[in-house]
């Protein structure tokens, strides 16, 4: 019976004496390489050495500590040898050795070779190897060394809150870096991803599922990417629900929402509908549904609807007379409370701020200031069904590089230059609902060229040029630094903190309780690329950044949580646009818009950005554009009369009377 000696190689005639080795005193071909080498004085004196190294006798009779010895000595005097002259060096690298290497390390698997534990869950079980899970997965790093019971458990057994078949795809993407998603199975792959930290598979399931998103399946993604900080397959369902809300009320999805999403969607600001009626009749059903458990929450879920924008009809005999409102005294007071302000409204008893009755963004109307000339002198309106620009009021007194903002149902133009070149400190306010114009309390200081901007409910100027009789452009020693707040409740006018740097032609927006002033030609008369922002609650500038590019003649509008600033007095400028982070501060290029627009107009109504006016060249842009954020497209609205020159563009709240 033949045994094997451990160390030595085996063949079917028995242990096989190991070839000699290179360098080494064992005959043979080592020999004469020894003799070669040993031509030179350092030959000879590195086989001596060798020699001495290396213990006498038969290379068959020696142990395994000892050929190891003798292939470490030799590889010590190729060392030597190849550090006295020039080094040739070369790069081995086999592209399929990773792929190489999961493929054997799956039949190892799929054989149960090696393997160090056993997943379970529901009624299969998968042997695996616990370098590999925890290569893949975060979840399994820490649970193998954590140090805990688990790390040493033999078996993990997951039970029924992961299927198997699921399991088994993350297996296979673990030994192979492949798996197939479908719409069988990517909500499930999504889940268990984010569950067991496959982040791979987590975001490759969102990507497939933001690609098969429409509106039967949008809320059900909103409850998964939400559950599953898929952020923005969240923001695409999002967008989907609130476009799409006429028709998602109705389904059996929107009645099975749990109550903080439903009221997240019905607070929205951007909910897109043209009639509150309809939102306060899905609120009615959604209560309906399961109508034990959910009457308690009525007055929390009438609070978010805009009861007093309900005709007013509608709001006395349907809303206030229903039984389920008049059952719940905090609900009945909430109507009540509603049908004041419609009163307030309807009556234009002063200013009405309240939740109740503030407009959504697509209940807004588009209105444009402007004349055929660069003289002010009329209001238009886009009407959006026909989309026609329209006439609609004549302004008192007509007037050039004035400014216009609109709060609730009311536009304010603020300074400008009258027929005699002066500037003015006059404010004229158009009510759109009652079609009238009244005068505000004028400014305290005279100005044209300035910006303005609505910031809780308040009016704030900012800038510009103040009174130079017959000079224009004006002296830069009277660029503004003084910004001014108006409180329309009060009537009243009174000095905020001065600008860090005067401005004019600057654009001036609103946005996360901030004032942001981007660009604008200095008192040198220099273009200022900088973003000067205004923190009302410690009445303080700050510039907090730089401009992408030096700007003046903007347009700057908020559309969702960021800030869009557009156009320019440049070629350049005129046919880029970029969005601000009104948070970090940050600017990311926001992409060419449709057409080069110098000194345009941009306003947003209906989770949308509308721009007009400009020019490009020597030639007025006619066209109104619209940029809608959910599909990232740009499109053409209607195209502007050609008499009107567009001074300012504005959005106004929007009520239904009766």
């Amino acid at each position: 019976m033949r045994t094997h000696r451990p160390g030595l190689p085996f063949t079917k005639n028995g242990p096989r004496a190991p070839r000699p080795l290179i360098g080494c005193p064992a005959g043979g071909r080592g020999q004469r390489r020894g003799g070669h080498a040993a031509a030179g004085r350092n030959g000879r004196a590195a086989a001596a050495r060798s020699e001495e190294r290396v213990p006498s006798g038969p290379v068959s009779e020696l142990g395994p500590e000892q050929l190891a010895a003798m292939s470490v000595s030799s590889h010590e005097n190729r060392k030597s040898r190849s550090s006295s002259g020039s080094m040739n060096i070369h790069l081995f690298h086999k592209p399929g050795h990773a792929d190489s290497l999961l493929t054997h390390l799956n039949l190892l698997r799929k054989r149960h070779l090696f393997t160090d534990v056993v997943l379970r869950a529901g009624n299969r079980t998968f042997h695996c190897h616990r370098a590999v899970l925890a290569a893949c997965s975060r979840y399994f790093d820490a649970m193998f060394s954590g140090g805990l019971k688990e790390s040493r458990d033999a078996e993990v057994n997951f039970h029924d809150s992961l299927h198997p078949e699921v399991l088994e795809l993350l297996l296979d993407y673990a030994y192979s870096a492949r798996v197939l998603i479908n719409e069988e199975n990517a909500e499930s792959l999504l889940e268990a991803g984010d569950m067991l930290q496959f982040q791979d598979i987590r975001d490759a399931s969102a990507d497939f599922l933001e690609k098969n998103l429409y509106p039967g399946n949008c809320l059900n993604m909103l409850l998964l990417s939400d559950a599953h900080c898929c952020e923005r397959l969240l923001e695409l369902s999002w967008r989907m629900a609130l476009a799409n809300f006429t028709s998602l009320c109705k389904t059996e999805d929107f009645l099975q929402l749990p109550k903080d999403k439903l009221l997240e969607l019905v607070e929205s600001e951007e909910l897109e509908v043209e009639d509150e009626t309809l939102v306060y009749e899905a609120v009615m059903g959604w209560i309906r549904y399961d109508l034990p458990r959910r009457h308690e929450v009525l007055p929390e879920l009438l609070r978010s609807v805009r009861l007093a924008l309900l005709p007013e009809s509608y709001l006395r005999k349907q809303v206030a007379c229903e039984k389920l409102v008049v059952s719940h005294k905090l609900g009945e007071e909430i109507v009540a409370d509603a049908v004041r302000c419609k009163m307030k409204i309807l009556q234009n008893d002063g200013v009405v701020t309240g939740c109740c009755a503030r407009p959504r963004k697509v209940s807004q109307a588009l209105l444009l200031l402007g004349g055929q000339t660069f003289m002010c002198d009329k209001i238009y309106m886009l009407d959006q069904k026909t989309r026609e620009i329209i006439p609609r009021a004549d302004i008192p007194s007509p007037r050039k590089e004035c400014s216009a903002c609109a709060i609730g149902c009311k536009v304010y133009i603020t300074g400008g230059k009258g027929s005699e070149n002066g500037a003015s400190r006059d404010v004229w306010v158009y009510d759109t609902l009652h079609d009238e114009w009244a005068k505000a309390a004028p400014m305290l200081v005279a100005r044209f060229g300035h910006g303005s901007a609505e910031l809780d409910h308040c009016l704030y100027v900012v800038g510009g040029h103040t009174a130079v009789s017959g000079a224009f452009p004006a002296s830069p020693s009277v660029s503004l630094k003084q910004v001014e707040h108006y409180d329309p409740q009060l009537d009243k006018w009174s000095l905020v903190a001065p600008l860090r740097e005067g401005v004019s032609n600057a654009a001036v927006v609103g946005a996360k309780m901030k004032l942001f002033v981007f660009g604008g030609t200095s008192a040198n008369q220099e273009k200022l690329p900088k973003v000067q922002c205004f923190d009302p609650c410690q009445n303080r500038w700050t510039v907090p950044c730089s401009c992408p590019q030096p700007w003046r003649y903007t347009a700057a509008a908020v559309v969702g949580s960021h800030v869009i600033v557009i156009g320019g007095d440049t070629e350049f400028s005129a046919s880029s646009a970029y969005r601000f982070h009104s948070d970090t501060f940050q600017w990311s290029k926001f992409g060419d818009v449709t057409a080069k627009r110098i000194s345009c107009r941009a306003v947003t109504s209906g989770n949308r950005l509308y721009v007009v006016g400009g020019y490009c060249g020597a030639q007025r842009c006619k066209t109104l554009d619209c940029y809608d954020p959910s599909s990232d497209t740009w499109s053409s609205v209607t195209t502007v009369p050609y008499s009107l020159i567009p001074t300012a563009f504005v959005s106004t709240w929007k009520y239904l009377s009766a």
